[in-house]
Parts: C-alpha cells; structure tokens; sequence
C-alpha cells in the first residue's frame, strides 16, 4: 500500500488500469466481475446482479428491458461493505448502465457518508482514444500523472505499429460484429476502430456509439467477408457453446463468411468488451483473425476460436 491510498474499483476494466499503473498493492474492493490481474478474486466483491448471468442471452436480455422499464438499476452495490472498507477512491463508469454498476448506483451507495467521502472517478470511454483518455484520468487521481502518460504511449505504439503492418495487406475483408445473439446486436463503441486499424471494413455498428440490434437480413444482405462473434461479459467457452444462436438463423450457412471458414468466435468478457490496457490484445486478436499471413500474436486457441461448422 503506498501513499494511504485505498482504491475500490467497481469495473473489471478500472481494475486492470489500476493494476497496469502500479497500484494493485491499494485495491481493497472490486465489483463481482473484477477477475483480472490473478489475485483480485480475493478482494472483497461489492457489487451483484439482479439478474442470473448463467441464463441464456434472450433470458437476460428479457430480464435487462424488465429492470430499465421498472427504473431500476441491473446491480446492488453493498454499501455498508464499502464504508467498512473506508476507501480514498472509487472507481466507476458512466458509460454503460447494463454492463457495470454506474455512478447513480455508486452516489447512491455514498449518499448518507460525511466528509470522509471517497473520491469518485467515472470512467466513460466509448473510442480508443476514450479508452486511453480514462487511463490517464486514473493515473492523475492516484497521484502519478507520469505513470499514466508513459502506459498511454507504450500502447498507442503498439496500436500504431500494427495498423502500419496491417496496410500491407492484399485485401481488406468486410466485417461483421455481433455482440450480443438474441437478440442480435452489432458492436459499437471502439470496435470499428479495431476492425479498421486490423485491416478490416467495417460493416455495421458506429464509432463512438452504444452497440445497436442489428436484423439478421441485413446481415445476410450484406454478406460479409468475415464475423467476428463475442456477446459481452461471456467467455470464449460460452460463446462457442451457444453459437447454435447463430448458425441455426436462416441463410447463415450460404454466407460468405461461413463458406470461406471466416466465422471467428472470441472472449467477449477478458478482451473485447474491456475498455483497459489489453484493448491492445483485442486488436491482436482480431488481426490474428483477418489477416493471419501477417499476424501471430498467439491469441487463437486462448482468446478466439474458428467456428467448425457440422
């Protein structure tokens, strides 16, 4: 523990920019979701969720629309946990009411402390430069603003040097995301970037945008090069156990994307729905996926898979 801080991190991904910065050594709290670095597990978990994560996509989804129509939050935050816990900083989001608990639910939480409250941080990245823009965000509340600057750069390298290697590429497959299966949404947010700077075109979902529903004829009008699959918060085991969502759908098999063996099945908990230093990693991923004359980082087997159609 360094400097007094006490820092309760209620996103998986504020934990991993908090353990890339230095300061695993301060964590005192996590949200139930938080499972990386190895050892965060052992914190005390702060948050659950109204719902039963172990049910099936259009299950939860059901469950999601029910809580919003009624007003109320996906997640609990315990808050006499987090008094006991006396933290200098909690770290939040705003950017996604479904997928972590969100700065209502935290102010809520704190609503009755004195002036031993916490600092908040509420993290809100929607495009990689989002996503780097919070890492230095976290660093300046924690006091080392350097940290942050030297994490940011060393992953805007990385970004930089793998977009130059991806130009090199013949061609530039058209490519689909599905981020969720029942019903069937397309990525937003960052992950055109990441399609793009991998040397893909992509086809649906916009920058900077919440993930939309997207209609499977529009899909299968579109015929895509290759689709990409990581319904958020599953991992890579779960996607493929559920993948019958998608190619059971009327007209998958006679895609392009199924034909060539280009269907890409991949952890949409650990990387692509994380907006945290290993945003790179996904980048990795996805290049490994299109452009594999070029790129072997290792994800494939660990991160992703290729659909084997029957």
């Amino acid at each position: 523990m360094s400097s007094g801080l006490r820092v309760v991190s209620l996103l998986p991904s504020a934990t991993e920019i908090v353990a890339a910065l230095g300061f695993a050594g301060c964590l005192v709290g996590r949200s139930h979701e938080c499972d990386f670095p190895p050892g965060v597990e052992g914190l005390p978990a702060l948050t659950e969720p109204r719902l039963d994560p172990a049910a099936g996509s259009a299950a939860i989804h059901r469950r999601v629309e029910e809580l919003l129509s009624e007003s109320l939050s996906v997640y609990r935050v315990d808050a006499e946990r987090l008094r006991r816990l006396e933290p200098t900083h909690v770290v939040t989001q705003v950017q996604c009411e479904v997928c972590a608990v969100s700065l209502p639910d935290v102010e809520r939480a704190l609503q009755e402390w004195d002036s031993r409250r916490p600092a908040l941080v509420a993290l809100d990245a929607s495009t990689l430069a989002g996503v780097f823009r919070d890492i230095e965000r976290v660093a300046e509340a924690l006091g080392s603003e350097a940290r942050g600057k030297r994490l940011v750069a060393s992953l805007r390298d990385r970004t930089a040097a793998l977009a130059r290697r991806a130009r090199r590429a013949s061609m530039r497959p058209r490519v689909a995301t599905i981020e969720w299966l029942a019903p069937l949404m397309t990525a937003g947010n960052w992950m055109p970037e990441i399609v793009a700077l991998a040397g893909g075109r992509n086809l649906f979902g916009t920058r900077g945008r919440h993930s939309p529903l997207l209609a499977w004829e529009s899909v299968r009008d579109a015929d895509p090069d290759s689709l990409i699959v990581f319904p958020c918060g599953y991992p890579l085991a779960r996607v493929e156990a559920e993948a019958d969502l998608l190619t059971g759908l009327d007209g998958f098999e006679a895609l392009a994307a199924a034909r060539a063996g280009r269907v890409f099945l991949a952890d949409g908990n650990q990387l692509f729905n994380r907006p945290g230093p290993r945003i790179v990693e996904t980048l990795e991923a996805v290049a490994e996926m299109l452009h594999p004359e070029l790129f072997r980082f290792g994800h494939e087997g660990r991160s992703w898979s290729r659909l084997a159609l029957r």
